[in-house]
């Protein structure tokens, strides 16, 4: 997928940037020796973005709504991861990352809610989940 692609669609934009900005901060907890939460971080942290550009080229409406569920799932545990990094002693500065995060679950939900309230079957799906 070209640039011009993921700066016209603001969930790739803004799931891709936020990939970026936790590898850069990967990066200087590695350097600190912090490998456990680095790890960690930079899974459920890129995965956001990963499943976002997934379900682009879902099969269905469903299948887009469950990408994006998956999404919204590693966008929790991102939060988690830097929320430690956050209340923990001795770790760089998060501040912007929870900041970016916050923007992006909230377009998430958005996005989650929307398609669920535009998608047809999914008052009759809601009967047998």
């Amino acid at each position: 997928m070209k640039r011009e692609v993921i700066e016209k669609n603001p969930i790739l934009k803004l799931s891709f940037d936020f990939s970026l900005m936790v590898i850069d901060y990967c990066e200087k907890l590695e350097l600190q020796k912090k490998f456990i939460i680095s790890k960690q971080l930079l899974r459920s942290g890129t995965s956001i973005g990963a499943n976002s550009f997934e379900a682009q080229n879902s099969e269905s409406k469903a299948d887009f709504i469950h990408k994006m569920k998956v999404a919204a799932k590693e966008s929790d545990e991102t939060q988690y991861w830097l929320l430690l990094c956050a209340y923990a002693n001795g770790f760089p500065d998060c501040s912007l990352l929870l900041q970016k995060h916050e923007e992006l679950n909230n377009v998430l939900t958005k996005i989650i809610s929307t398609s669920k309230r535009n998608n047809p079957l999914s008052f009759f799906q809601s009967f047998f989940i």
